[in-house]
């Protein structure tokens, strides 16, 4: 009895894992099928090269920065809102092709910035770009 008992204890402990493996390696196999076949959404860029030439007949973009606390800048000084819409039609005389860039920075009043929207488009702005300045 005791010669039973002791081979019962010694066989009795094995666990097979060869299933569980091979549902592993399935798994790894479908996850990476499955993923060379997601197409991210997304946006292509062309970006000028480097060594491109501007061309010299190109309009200088006009250049209307509003900082977080609420100031206008342009050409470097600071333009009250009432005067931001004589400045553009001033520089648009000068070139009537020209683009206008409103770089605003993180923490600008919206009301500052659609006031200066507004005063390019009573303006006669063809072209309005608009940009983060960071901060």
């Amino acid at each position: 009895m005791r010669r039973i008992a002791k081979e019962q204890d010694q066989g009795g402990a094995e666990i097979d894992l060869t299933p569980m493996l091979d549902v592993v390696f399935i798994m790894l196999i479908f996850f990476i099928v499955v993923a060379s076949f997601i197409k991210e959404a997304g946006i292509e860029v062309n970006r000028p090269d480097n060594n491109q030439q501007s061309d010299p007949n190109d309009s200088i973009s006009i250049v209307v920065e509003i900082a977080s606390d609420g100031q206008i800048w342009m050409e470097n000084r600071r333009v009250d809102v009432r005067a931001v819409r004589a400045n553009i039609q001033r520089l648009l005389a000068e070139d009537p092709e020209a683009p206008l860039t409103i770089k605003v920075e993180k923490g600008a009043k919206s009301g500052v910035v659609v006031d200066v929207a507004d005063a390019a488009r009573e303006a006669g702005v063809g072209a309005v770009n608009w940009a983060s300045a960071g901060g």
